[in-house]
């Protein structure tokens, strides 16, 4: 599995993947900004490698990558992997039967489409802040918009992400076929919206039940203790079969 993703909703779906058993590595350039703890919290399970998508030796690179993997997930905005040689048409002709993800923030249909957004745009343009913060309107005749105190659409997303790619993986392994999944931080936002919002507070944090799901280890960041997998299939434990490691630290190769 092929990750071109940054910050969390796509990383999210590869992390979810790889403690199921897909062999993930993560390519990103080495020109792009990061955040180490986001970097540290996604990485979990994976290999990491640095491409440069702009010349023609990282382009070469990737294309021989994709010649061997069944899914590839992309984070960008709307349009870049096309102007980049690597959308959606391009990659099912070179590799049929390849599961193409694609993960935004606006939708991939409609006048935003190739926008760049995040976690806070999304909880704005759903009305999710708006929401948030009508409790602390008080006299005031319109309520101040508030985030979640949480990265709410950005791990859903993630994580709908990578049912979609079981789902695309169970049909073509009963149809065959090429297989698009296509995800966004405000579609998840609107879905979190209808969910309906609930007046009872919801109990506390179960300090017992939270450390039953933490996970220990060392590695490249030291020692690190982080939230273990909590996606669960029905008869198979989820795992990761590889430590948590910071971008760039591996060879742009398939072991």
């Amino acid at each position: 599995m092929l990750d071109l993703t940054r910050v969390l909703a796509g990383p999210t779906c590869s992390r979810t993947l790889a403690e199921h058993g897909a062999d993930v590595l993560k390519i990103t350039s080495p020109a792009l900004p990061s955040v180490p703890l986001f970097v540290m919290d996604t990485s979990h399970g994976k290999r990491a490698a640095f491409l440069d998508l702009g010349t023609d030796a990282g382009s070469a690179a990737l294309w021989s990558l994709v010649d061997e993997t069944d899914v590839f997930v992309q984070g960008y905005r709307g349009g870049a992997m096309d102007r980049l040689g690597f959308g959606a048409d391009e990659l099912d002709r070179r590799r049929p039967g390849l599961i193409f993800v694609s993960i935004d923030c606006y939708g991939h249909e409609g006048p935003w489409r190739e926008r760049a957004g995040w976690e806070q745009l999304a909880q704005a343009v759903t009305g999710i802040a708006i929401e948030q913060g009508s409790d602390s309107a008080g006299a005031r005749e319109r309520p101040a918009p508030r985030l979640l105190p949480a990265a709410a659409t950005d791990y859903t997303t993630g994580y709908l992400a990578a049912l979609g790619t079981l789902a695309a993986l169970v049909r073509r392994a009963t149809e065959g076929g090429s297989y698009r999944v296509r995800v966004s931080l405000a579609r998840t936002g609107m879905w979190l919206q209808d969910r309906g919002r609930t007046l009872q507070p919801g109990p506390g944090p179960d300090p017992t039940r939270l450390a039953v799901r933490m996970s220990n280890e060392d590695n490249a960041y030291g020692s690190l203790s982080h939230l273990g997998p909590v996606v669960e299939l029905s008869k198979t434990p989820p795992y990761w079969a590889r430590p948590t490691t910071p971008l760039g630290a591996h060879p742009p190769t398939w072991t």
